[in-house]
């Protein structure tokens, strides 16, 4: 794995399912920690709030490539929406992703999506768990790939 030291993620977590985001959180961090990424994590209360938490970081200049007082080069977002009994699941799901999909291809920001979008609790603990295998911690390593990516194309690398 390249060493990402002077690389900052912000980690925005929504924490509707306290046990859950604990797993996913617990398996980006060790996957930025095993990078030598650094990190700073936001909580929001739900998977939709994640995108506007990363759009007020943008608009403050926090985020990404190329503003001037970027603090972080990209972002993790991680959450879990269980499907229930009203169409309430398709709402939070699509819109959420819809959401991230906009900042991170709109506004240039290297983006892991870490949103579970799953059937029931088990599912959601079944993605979550396992550290460095779970879904938390595949979304830190999709961010820390695109940030490769993103450096190699403004050629800093």
């Amino acid at each position: 794995m390249a060493d990402f030291g002077d690389i900052r993620i912000l980690i925005v977590e929504a924490r509707f399912y306290e046990k859950i985001a604990d797993e996913l959180l617990q398996g980006a961090i060790a996957e930025l920690d095993a990078a030598g990424a650094g990190h700073e994590v936001i909580s929001v209360p739900g998977a939709l709030e994640i995108p506007p938490a990363l759009a007020l970081a943008n608009d403050a200049g926090l985020l990404p490539f190329g503003t001037p007082r970027f603090r972080f080069h990209g972002a993790v977002a991680l959450g879990c929406v269980i499907r229930g009994e009203t169409t309430h699941y398709e709402t939070v799901s699509d819109l959420s992703c819809r959401g991230l999909m906009d900042l991170a291809v709109g506004r240039h920001i290297p983006l892991g999506n870490g949103i579970l979008t799953v059937e029931n609790k088990d599912q959601a603990h079944a993605r979550s768990r396992g550290g460095r295998d779970s879904k938390g911690a595949g979304a830190a390593r999709a961010c820390l790939d695109l940030i490769a990516h993103a450096q190699h194309f403004h050629g800093s690398d």
